[in-house]
């Protein structure tokens, strides 16, 4: 039996960490669950195992399946916000991918939402073949190997829409 772990859906403008989510995506796309029934199917499938404020419920439907378009490849991170990925098993070397990430953005002056991503599934449904890997606003920079500070720190000016 799957061991529900947490993942993180971005809902309006907060960041929330779902438990049960990565199982319940996996059992949609194995079902080919049409994106439009599988909000609700989504839903119904996290709502025992969360907390889902009341009034919210259509806004949680509505990035469940944006999260689900997503991984069927129909939908491109539309946000304006910088959105990083950082692909790995935990280990050290992608800890230290994310510091690295951090202290650049830091140095950089901008934001952004950091998401690690350990799932097996995910990883290989993003084309990651190497990690850690490093995905910002939908677009791998870097696979197996750390980049340089300097780069980090041009690709974030980059992808938040400054020059470096």
């Amino acid at each position: 039996m799957d061991t529900p772990t947490q993942r993180t859906l971005k809902v309006g403008k907060a960041t929330i960490g779902l438990v049960g989510l990565d199982i319940a995506l996996n059992k949609a796309l194995a079902e080919n669950i049409s994106p439009e029934d599988a909000a609700e199917f989504l839903y119904r499938a996290i709502q025992g195992q969360n907390y889902i404020p009341d009034g919210l419920a259509e806004d949680y439907r509505r990035a469940l399946e944006r999260e689900y378009r997503r991984l069927l490849g129909e939908e491109q991170e539309a946000d304006q916000d910088l959105t990083i990925r950082i692909f790995g098993t935990g280990c050290i070397s992608c800890n230290g991918l994310r510091d690295a990430v951090i202290d650049a953005m830091m140095q950089a002056g901008v934001a952004a939402d950091i998401h690690m991503i350990h799932d097996p599934d995910e990883i290989g449904r993003h084309g990651i073949t190497a990690t850690p890997a490093l995905m910002i606003n939908g677009q791998v920079k870097i696979a197996g190997i750390h980049p340089t500070p300097v780069q980090l720190k041009e690709w974030l000016l980059e992808a938040a829409g400054e020059n470096p």
